[in-house]
């Protein structure tokens, strides 16, 4: 049974988020203040769904600090405070790291690794991690001595194309798999029910799953449509100013159970 989660820690849209690292998109103007609101019904539609919001204290200064799910991987018995392979991005992690040291053992992921949340997708006793240009093999193999422990396996996936594994796909429990297939191979994930996004929206298989609702950027209608006629239960967020950032659903939170 996949977790239930309780909990959503957040972190609200720095001022600078038009200064924010990009990879594969082109700098566009970003309205802060637009973000912020679209962050604000993200939140809303969390608390919708059950969670609980825990605030992080606000990091003006840093631009990406809203998409917090990449300074930490959290499971039940350990949380992993990662080192962001964005070099502007690592003064995020000391204040997650003091939030989530009050809920469980804390361990750090040190040089020369780098690893970044978005990159780590979590299904059963399995940790995916995409190789990117943020999560390196060091990092990759100093976060499976860190979970082997427990009884998790950590499987490298190789990706083209996108910013972070979770950028090229996404799990819908129980067993679907979102999927842009140009950016990551479906078989990789067998045997989970792939489903691909609509090719006119090759961002779109980023989503977030709570309780048994999945919330979409309703920048991506058509693969929500896929999803629907799937017979997943869908909800539709406006976060487009945030994709201007490279940014996700995942990516604005971390869950916890």
């Amino acid at each position: 049974m996949p977790p239930r989660y309780m909990f959503a820690l957040v972190r609200e849209v720095s001022p600078q988020l038009a200064q924010c690292e990009l990879t594969h998109l082109e700098r566009t103007v970003i309205d802060a203040q637009q973000a912020a609101r679209q962050h604000r019904e993200y939140t809303q539609a969390l608390q919708a769904l059950g969670c609980t919001l825990e605030w992080l204290p606000p990091l003006p200064h840093c631009p990406d600090g809203v998409f917090v799910e990449d300074t930490a991987v959290v499971l039940p018995e350990i949380a992993v405070v990662t080192r962001p392979g964005a070099i502007s991005r690592r003064p995020e992690t000391p204040s997650i790291a003091t939030a989530l040291a009050q809920r469980a053992g804390v361990s750090l992921i040190a040089e020369p690794g780098c690893l970044e949340g978005g990159d780590v997708l979590h299904i059963g006793r399995t940790l995916h991690v995409g190789v990117s240009k943020r999560t390196n093999a060091a990092g990759i193999a100093q976060l499976a001595a860190l979970l082997q422990p427990y009884g998790y396996r950590v499987a490298p996936v190789s990706l083209a194309g996108c910013l972070h594994l979770k950028s090229a796909c996404s799990f819908i429990p129980p067993d679907v798999l979102l999927v842009n297939p140009h950016w990551v191979e479906p078989a990789t994930f067998r045997p989970l029910r792939v489903i691909a996004v609509d090719e006119r929206e090759p961002h779109g298989a980023n989503t977030l799953t709570i309780d048994g609702t999945t919330l979409v950027s309703d920048a991506y209608p058509h693969t929500r449509s896929r999803l629907e006629a799937a017979g997943v239960g869908t909800r539709a967020v406006d976060v487009s100013e945030l994709h201007k950032a490279e940014g996700a659903l995942t990516c604005m939170s971390l869950l916890l159970a």
